[in-house]
Formats: C-alpha cells, structure tokens, sequence
C-alpha cells in the first residue's frame, strides 16, 4: 500500500543519496574500528530513519509495511550494519509495543524511539533456547505489583546501545510451551540488569550483539506488554513476521547492490584481451543473480502488499525470508568468483559482503526454521 507516491519517491530519493554520499564512504571505517561514528548516527536521527514504521500519531513516518520495504531495499545498498542500527527501532525493538502495548506504553515510548533518543531491542533469543522459543527459561515471577526477572538472553542485537529491551519470560512456570510466555518492557538502567561482553563475529562490525542478564530485576506490572500475561509469544510472532519481511527486503538491497559492484568489476576487468564480462560464463553468474534477485524483490513486495491488507503473512513472510536470504548468499558467493583473487582480498570489499550477508540466513529464523513453518502453515490450511 503506497499512500502517496510522490512523498514515498522524495523519501526514497532522500534515502538514496545519503546512503551513497554518507554512508557507503564509511563501509571501511566501520568495519575497520567496529564503529558507528557519533555524526553518523545523528544524520540517521535527523533523516527520520529511527522512526520509519513509528505511527505518525507518536512522531514517526507511519511507512506502510510496502512503503517499509521500499525504504529498506535502498537502505541495504550498503554494509548492514549501518541498517541494524536503526531498523531494529522500526522493527523487533519496538513493533511488540506498537502492535500489543498499551496506551500509556505507546505514549511513553514511542516518541522517544521514533526520534532515536532511545533504541529499542528484542530479548527472545537464550543460551538453551532459540528456535524453540516456547522453550524459554527466563522467568518473570509475580511479587505485589511487580515482577521480577531471572534469566539471560544471547545474541541479542543493539543490546550495547540499547535503552529499552522488550524481554520475552515465562510467567507461568506450570505451562511449558508458549501459552506462559510473557512479554515486559525493561528499560536499561533497572537494578539487575547487566551486560556481557560484546561478540566478536564474522561480520556485521559495528553492529553490536551480547548477553543481556537479568538478576532479580524488578519491573512494575506496568511495563506487561498489553497488561495481559500469556501472549508474549504471540506478540513475538507478530513482530517477527514484519521483521522476517524486513530482512528479506535487507537481502535483495545488498544483493543488488553486490551484483552492481560485479558487473562494474566485469566491464573493467580484463583477461585474455577483452573484459571478462565478455565470457559466457561470467555472463551466466550475472544473469542468474539477476533473475534471482527480480523474483525476491516480487515477493517481498507481493507479502508487504498483503500484510498491509490485514492478512495473515506467516506463510509469504517465511518464504520470502528464506528464499531472499539464500539468495542474497548465491549472489555473494558469484560475486566472489567473479572477482577472482581480488574477492578474497580486503580492500575490495566484496569479502567483506560475503561474511556479513551470511547472518540473513540465520537470525529471525533460520532457513531451516522458514521451511517448518511453511510447511506446518500448508498442512494447517489443507486441514
């Protein structure tokens, strides 16, 4: 749904150029020093890019999910770890308040993530527990009004930078699956809550992830997503099916913008008397990337579309999560091959791209993950 397409095209337009002129000039630096530099950050408040999917009524864009997927393909046009920063605001970090949270939470916080002054973060994700989310142990135990939290949480991206975690625990200690799940708003300087030390990965630098521990932390019954215990998970699904539709539309923008850097390196490149762009064999990894890239840009938008129809999307939210992402790991790995030697070094950058683009295959579900619930959702329907 395209509410006006000429704001979306200026926004777009916006979004386009500060990448190329800003961002993608910092692709090094980033990765060199594990850092987003302070200026940076700012200009991406300034843009308005923290608050892309905040409703308008709390001071952000409102973006509907095809207008979001829109932005996002030209914000992946460059390393992801500039993206992680603040479309995790946009989406797993603040999408359980605003589709389940209560008027006084919406109020409070939601103001404040749209303008980045805070950053929003997703707590699911345990040493013990991660695809089987139902089979979390972070407990949240009643006590008067207010509960108190035990329990660590792993990967969990944004946490060194974050000001609000939306945790995931278990209320109800009887019920074993997903009906005693709960979701809580904790913001960062509660007593109890602390941090492990940054993980040191295979790419994505200056995206940052790391345990968050709670220690007997004591929130107010207040800060119960929505006021009402066992719906967490299903606040966590929800949220999860936008942000599985986001790291599509993250994966065909970097893969878009690795097929430009190849065929750019095929025209120049030149080997037995002519571009190797001119050999059949390069012409058949850029074909395919192409090809391959078309069709997860049409499904993304085709789940966007129907997401923002008020239909269910687990099903098209989960295949164009994981065709996208595989995708985006093919084009890569051509990409590689089409550099050669040159691939494998640092200072083309293109390596660099091949580690970080590994991640989309992994986090909000894995592909694997994708494939049950497709699966499941098509057993479901056929009765």
């Amino acid at each position: 749904m395209i509410r006006d397409p000429e704001t979306l095209t200026l926004l777009l337009d916006s979004i386009s150029r500060f990448v190329s002129e800003r961002l993608v000039p910092m692709e090094a630096h980033v990765a060199e020093t594990d850092q987003i530099p302070d200026d940076v950050v700012a200009d991406m408040k300034a843009l308005g890019l923290f608050g892309m999917s905040i409703p308008e009524a709390y001071g952000g864009m409102g973006l509907t999910m095809e207008e979001e997927v829109m932005a996002g393909f030209a914000v992946a046009q460059t390393s992801p770890a500039f993206r992680s920063l603040f479309a995790t605001n946009n989406g797993i970090g603040a999408q359980g308040i605003v589709i389940d949270g209560t008027p006084e939470q919406k109020d409070f916080y939601l103001p404040r993530i749209a303008t980045g002054e805070i950053i929003g973060s997703f707590a699911l994700t345990e040493p013990d527990s991660g695809s089987d989310a139902g089979s979390l142990r972070t407990s949240a135990s009643k006590e008067g009004d207010a509960y108190v939290i035990n329990g660590t949480k792993r990967y969990i991206t944004n946490a060194p930078e974050a000001g609000i975690f939306t945790v995931m625990a278990r209320t109800d200690a009887a019920r074993k699956g997903a009906d005693g799940i709960s979701a809580f708003i904790v913001e960062k300087n509660t007593p109890g809550l602390s941090l492990g030390n940054i993980d040191k990965k295979m790419g994505q630098k200056g995206a940052h992830t790391c345990d968050v521990i709670f220690d007997n932390v004591r929130v107010p019954a207040s800060q119960l997503i929505g006021g009402v215990e066992g719906v967490g998970f299903k606040t966590a699904m929800k949220v999860l099916d936008k942000g599985r539709i986001n790291i599509a539309a993250a994966s065909v923008g970097a893969a878009e913008r690795i097929l430009r850097d190849a065929i750019r390196y095929a025209k120049e490149r030149k080997q037995f008397g002519k571009a190797i762009g001119e050999f059949q064999l390069i012409q058949a990894m850029l074909a395919d990337s192409h090809a391959e890239i078309y069709a997860a840009r049409c499904m993304v938008l085709d789940a966007a579309r129907r997401r923002d129809e008020g239909l269910n999307v687990s099903t098209e939210a989960a295949c164009a999560k994981m065709f996208a992402s595989e995708m985006c790991g093919r084009v890569a790995d051509r990409a590689v091959q089409i550099f050669g030697g040159a691939g494998y070094l640092a200072e083309y950058g293109i390596e660099r791209f091949y580690r970080d683009v590994r991640l989309f295959r992994i986090f909000e579900g894995t592909t694997q993950i994708q494939q049950l619930v497709i699966a499941k959702n098509l057993l479901r329907d056929a009765g």
